[in-house]
């Protein structure tokens, strides 16, 4: 951990340098790599392995599921953390901002090349004779709406700056997937019920990733209109009147859309629909194992205690942390939400998953797997007094009774 300012060695300050620096430029491998496995493509088709020149369409699924949980496994976690004596000035560091600006142009490259091969009826010059078949198509969609889950990430961190220009990139990105209204809930909804039964993005203990899906899509989107209809009374204006961030952002994803279904057509409708599901479920998948359990406690006034350390779960595995921009230190992030990535902290006191946020992914999906290994750490975590949890409702009496507790 980074000691105090008056702990802090004056050389050990001036002699500290991000070794990260350039590694967070890996963050454009996701928004790049349709783009960099048509090679490969061309290349298996030549040789005549037509089946096998369709499997690096599924490049997407392959990053998430299989490369980064490996590379979390040989790299482990990170362990630096920028001095606070430095940290006004990393802030200040222009070149950090310009690493995620650069996510954009090439998620959109992407996404309208996506949609090409996706209709295309001549892909000659990849070396297939005629269109991709279902298995490349699917894998194509998939991997364009892992970009756009990625990209939610980035947008994530641009939301939460306090400059109008990175709040409107910041819904530029989301409109790929159709998920403008993040912006508005993540911000005022999210971070003020975060770990608390209120709020649709924090999962609660016993509560399966499929269960909480459909609470955190719906809800947020019902919360970020609720929040955004109220501003706009505060205006003396309409809810439907243009300002409404929600509205326009959802304009964006019509705008964006409609002029790819002007150019491809119909035939691009279920590339827009996978990738888009796709990608704000991977988001959902982070949101749920974020706060997986965790609750903020009552105070005597009846209001919550304040978000802590203790109320995120965190990793700091590298690899992960350089591809979502320190996601993964997510305590520090909600103590600081406008605080830029590259300095954040893993902090003391914060519960840790045993692995990253990647190779936690794939853990959600199984609910018997994933209540294994992270329902005891929960327990743990509050030295086994489960009245301390945030309980699905579903399972509350159930998990009371299992432990003794009258409901």
């Amino acid at each position: 951990m980074t000691a105090e300012i008056s702990e802090t060695p004056a050389i050990e300050v001036e002699s500290w340098r991000d070794k990260k620096r350039y590694l967070w430029l890996m963050g454009l491998i996701v928004p790049t790599a349709l783009f960099v496995i048509l090679p490969l493509v061309w290349a298996l088709n030549q040789l005549g392995w037509h089946a096998a020149a369709q499997v690096p369409f599924w490049i997407g699924p392959i990053l998430v599921y299989a490369v980064l949980p490996l590379l979390d496994w040989r790299y482990g976690p990170d362990g630096q953390n920028p001095p606070d004596a430095l940290v006004e000035r990393l802030e200040n560091d222009k070149y950090y901002r310009y690493c995620t600006y650069a996510f954009i142009p090439f998620q959109y490259a992407t996404v309208i090349f996506g949609a090409y091969l996706f209709t295309a009826s001549d892909l000659s010059w990849l070396g297939f004779d005629g269109s991709l078949g279902w298995p490349a198509k699917i894998g194509l969609a998939l991997s364009v709406g892992m970009v756009g889950g990625v990209g939610i990430n980035t947008a994530h961190e641009m939301g939460h700056k306090k400059a109008s220009l990175e709040r409107w990139l910041s819904k530029i990105t989301l409109a790929q997937t159709c998920y403008g209204h993040f912006y508005i809930e993540h911000n005022r909804g999210h971070h003020v019920r975060v770990a608390t039964p209120e709020d649709p993005a924090s999962a609660r203990f016993g509560e399966t990733f499929w269960e909480f899906l459909p609470r955190s899509v719906w809800g947020s989107l019902k919360s970020s209109w609720e929040l955004e209809a109220q501003r706009m009374r505060r205006l003396n204006r309409s809810p439907w009147h243009p300002s409404n961030d929600v509205l326009n952002a959802w304009v964006m994803s019509v705008v964006l859309y409609g002029a790819l279904f002007a150019v491809f057509g119909v035939a691009l409708i279920p590339y827009v629909v996978i990738s888009a599901v796709f990608g704000f479920a991977l988001l959902e998948t982070v949101n749920y194992l974020e706060h997986y359990g965790l609750l903020r406690q009552k105070t005597a006034s009846g209001r919550y205690e304040r978000c802590a350390p203790e109320h995120s779960w965190n990793s700091d595995h590298l690899v992960t942390n350089l591809f979502l921009y320190h996601l993964q230190r997510h305590s520090d992030h909600h103590a600081n939400p406008t605080r830029r990535y590259q300095t954040l902290r893993s902090m003391e006191g914060a519960p840790n998953l045993p692995s990253g946020y990647a190779s936690m992914i794939a853990l959600t999906y199984f609910p018997p797997l994933w209540r294994k290994i992270m329902d005891h750490r929960v327990l743990e975590h509050y030295n086994d007094d489960i009245t301390r949890v945030n309980i699905h409702p579903r399972m509350r009496n159930k998990v009371l009774a299992k432990y003794g507790v009258d409901a």
